[in-house]
């Protein structure tokens, strides 16, 4: 069943958030002022694709994603269009209401909060790790920054925990892990690059920054989420939840693609996420997502420096950059949008907004380990901040890729566990 409605919601502005590492290494660099001017004029000139939404939506439940939905809130008008279930059992229709685990989406919380204790002056980004977690890591040239924006050279402990992507899930479904317990899982490994000297998605980069949280705020992430951007932002729906299992109240149910061809999905819903945790366990909701990214780029959550500081880029291929927690995706209208994608055993979701923050979308596929349903929702972007043009531009290359035994992925995926089904 397909719905979508559009109507007028509250604006945004009153209002105060695994995992493919993508080869290029180019050097940080700062936003430009010409970018900001296409992105201006091309967001005034073009509407929201309803149709086009739809469309990638339906397209994503023929590839395998039981459900999928789409929220778009456009400085004051909301738009909602949703396709399949959100419970395989109950046959419940999916909603832009559901509650869902965001994945790597948590990062950007993280940062966020990490900034915010620069601000107070607990903080230094470009100080050793080592000097606030003293012995935590083997090299005392790893700083903050480093892992922020996933230069430190940190290995990811989840290529090998999820190499099988079923017996990997059920092995830490309902195991509790401390932050050490993850980053030893790392040390096991060599270091994929010295300090600063490359680009590398890592999990683990995001372990250390909720230490970092822990550490200088002497409590957990979870309050930490609360106090500092959960209550300012009015985010009722948005919830810290380890090592719980369940997801409270009306969610949509998560669904993981088995390894052997034709075997049966598997409901992941209920799980501790405790291989996460800082850097990918938080439950939240299309709004509350759409609330947070226009805040974070309207600036009502750390000072304009340090967001400056945020929007460091790192280029990681030829439409995607990384600053601090915080990923820039450049659209084929010439408009770049700022947010962060999450992959977590049963959802895959995208959350963006424009660098003005008036219009943002949160997008979910309840299902995961599937790079074709990813490459289709990654769409989503295009019709939501581009346009009826550029969504059916975006329609043909798909379908001309697909047509073309053995052509390489239109696109280039960070955020996925296990390795084994990186592009």
């Amino acid at each position: 069943m397909v719905s979508g409605t559009v109507g007028t919601g509250t604006a945004l502005g009153a209002v105060v958030v695994s995992l493919l590492a993508a080869p290029a290494q180019a050097a940080p660099s700062a936003d430009t002022h010409g970018a900001d001017t296409r992105q201006v004029a091309a967001t005034a000139a073009a509407a929201p694709d309803d149709a086009g939404l739809r469309a990638i939506l339906r397209m994503a439940r023929t590839q395998g994603a039981p459900g999928a939905m789409a929220r778009i809130d456009d400085n004051g008008t909301v738009h909602r269009l949703v396709e399949g279930v959100a419970d395989r059992a109950t046959g419940r229709t999916i909603s832009t209401n559901d509650r869902f685990r965001v994945g790597s989406i948590t990062k950007t919380f993280s940062a966020v909060v990490l900034l915010q204790l620069v601000d107070e002056g607990k903080l230094k980004l470009d100080k050793s790790v080592n000097s606030y977690l003293p012995g935590l890591l083997p090299d005392d040239r790893i700083t903050v920054r480093h892992v922020l924006n996933h230069r430190s050279g940190l290995y990811d402990y989840t290529n090998d925990m999820f190499a099988r992507t079923v017996p990997g899930f059920e092995a830490v479904r309902n195991k509790v892990f401390s932050y050490r317990d993850l980053v030893k899982l790392s040390l096991k490994k060599p270091r994929t690059n010295a300090p600063g000297a490359a680009y590398s998605y890592s999990n683990t980069n995001f372990v250390v920054a909720g230490m970092l949280i822990e550490k200088l705020t002497g409590h957990g992430v979870g309050a930490e989420y609360q106090k500092r951007v959960f209550t300012p932002l009015h985010l009722t729906e948005t919830f810290y939840v380890h090592p719980g299992t369940a997801i409270p109240g009306r969610h949509a149910n998560g669904y993981l693609r088995p390894d052997t061809a034709g075997a049966a999905l598997v409901d992941s819903t209920k799980q501790t996420a405790s291989w996460a945790q800082s850097a990918g366990a938080i439950i939240s909701t299309a709004h509350d997502l759409d609330v947070f990214t226009s805040a974070l780029l309207r600036g009502k959550l750390m000072s304009a420096a340090q967001l400056t500081q945020m929007k460091k880029w790192t280029q990681v291929n030829s439409n995607t950059a990384y600053g601090l927690g915080l990923r820039r995706r450049d659209l084929s209208c010439g408009i770049s949008v700022y947010g962060h994608t999450g992959t977590v055993q049963g959802y895959y979701s995208y959350a963006f907004t424009t660098k003005d923050g008036k219009r943002s979308l949160t997008a979910l596929a309840n299902t995961s380990n599937n790079t074709t349903v990813l490459n289709t929702m990654y769409r989503t972007l295009e019709s939501a901040f581009c346009g009826k043009p550029a969504a059916k531009a975006a329609t043909a290359k798909a379908a001309a890729q697909a047509a073309t035994p053995g052509a390489a992925p239109m696109e280039r995926h960070e955020d996925i566990a296990p390795g084994v089904t990186r592009d």
